[in-house]
């Protein structure tokens, strides 16, 4: 089933680059979790339409933001997802660009869990995955 997690978390983000849509794929008490990100603010968003809420929020801070997965890794019923964002700033005009990683946990190839950090090597070691 993991080889399958991993190419569901794949394919959700090729439809996210070419639709803007999360797809339907979510457990009802699907939780997305930033509180790795060590930002102030929300940390917690529940549900299908919180990521949506959070997504939005985010992009529209930006101008020109990409999003772009660098790799995929195996964790059982977990996938790490290493991913490098650019854009923008609306407020300021500056570039940026960051590197971050995504855990998501699924069940019965369904996402029930992502939890974002700011450390891709975090990320790895949250889940099992630190050399």
């Amino acid at each position: 089933m993991s080889q399958e997690n991993v190419e569901l978390v794949r394919a959700g983000y090729e439809r996210y680059a070419a639709t803007g849509e999360l797809g339907r794929d979510w457990t009802a008490d699907f939780v997305w979790d930033v509180s790795n990100l060590h930002w102030p603010g929300k940390q917690v968003y529940e549900g299908v339409d919180g990521a949506r809420t959070f997504l939005r929020e985010w992009a529209d801070s930006w101008v020109d933001w990409e999003l772009a997965p660098q790799s995929f890794h195996d964790a059982g019923d977990r996938v790490v997802v290493l991913l490098r964002q650019r854009a923008r700033s609306k407020s300021t005009g500056l570039p940026v660009e960051m590197s971050f990683a995504q855990v998501w946990t699924l069940r019965d190839g369904l996402r029930t869990r992502m939890e974002m950090y700011s450390d891709p090597d975090e990320a790895l070691a949250a889940a099992g995955l630190a050399d």
